[in-house]
């Protein structure tokens, strides 16, 4: 009897694996936008009215941030821990290259006005800054926490200073430093600050680009690399307790076979007959 239960049990087991299996082949091919399972929290990609995020694949998006409805970026851009870019009631459209930092906010705006958001390309969108319904140039740089506020205007490689706000429809020339609450032009920037900018975004793309390997790993990969790290760390702490010695005697860190360093004259019996003398004593 315990037999015929076993093996029923067995059986239905086996259905409900595969009815499952099933199911779950048939979601992701409902899904709009595709679902990689990953050992971090999984990104909050999300559809708003059937527009969903267009992100290129070499992009970087970390797990804890959030991208929502018509939102399309490109080659090589990063979007941090905690950043949320939500293009529900209009469109935002970031180029390659730039960096929308941790705890940032990228918005639109449509009830005070048809503003969308628009960022080019190497643009730095500092840690806690928030671009709304703004239009930022190429190799533009928003300090930490300032503001651009709708229908603003941030040309080609100007900068925004950390705290400020600049405020609805505002435009910052070319090329110039804006800074306070209102933000006001501060001074024309020199060519090795927006070099300066330039490297910074490269920078950025070359940090996100190691992210995006860590996040890519599974299970097995962490608990492998855990396990050589712990090796290597016995084996350096092995060779840290292990007397420096040849022959159980204690020598330079540069002697050779117990005859002396390289670059020195070697005080052996060969070049020193006398010393054979004195070891037979």
């Amino acid at each position: 009897m315990s037999s015929l239960v076993a093996k029923t049990v067995h059986r239905m087991s086996a259905m409900f694996r595969s009815a499952g299996v099933a199911l779950d082949s048939m979601g992701k091919n409902m899904e709009v936008t595709k679902y990689t399972e990953r050992l971090v929290p999984s990104t909050r990609f999300v559809a708003v009215e059937d527009k969903a995020p267009t992100v290129a694949e070499e992009c970087f998006v970390a797990p804890s941030a959030s991208v929502i409805g018509d939102v399309t970026i490109g080659k090589h851009t990063s979007i941090w821990y905690g950043a949320v870019v939500r293009g529900d009631v209009n469109s935002i459209k970031i180029g390659e290259g730039s960096s929308i930092g941790d705890r940032a906010v990228v918005h639109v705006a449509k009830i005070q006005g048809d503003f969308p958001t628009s960022i080019g390309n190497h643009v730095t969108v500092a840690s806690g800054a928030m671009v709304h319904a703004a239009t930022l140039g190429n190799n533009v740089v928003v300090g930490e926490s300032a503001q651009v506020l709708d229908g603003a205007v941030v040309e080609d490689d100007a900068m925004v200073a950390p705290g400020s706000i600049v405020t609805a429809g505002s435009k910052v020339p070319k090329g110039e430093l804006w800074g306070g609450s209102p933000a006001k032009k501060i001074r024309v920037l020199t060519e090795e600050e927006i070099v300066q900018s330039k490297a910074g975004a490269f920078e950025i793309i070359e940090l996100a680009s190691q992210h995006v390997a860590e996040h890519a790993k599974d299970y097995k990969q962490v608990v492998e690399e855990e396990e050589e790290a712990d090796i290597m760390d016995h084996m350096e702490d092995d060779a840290a307790a292990k007397p420096n010695t040849f022959e159980g005697k204690a020598h330079d860190a540069d002697d050779v076979l117990g005859q002396g360093a390289p670059g020195r004259i070697f005080r052996s019996t060969l070049t020193h007959p006398e010393e054979k003398f004195k070891k037979s004593d």
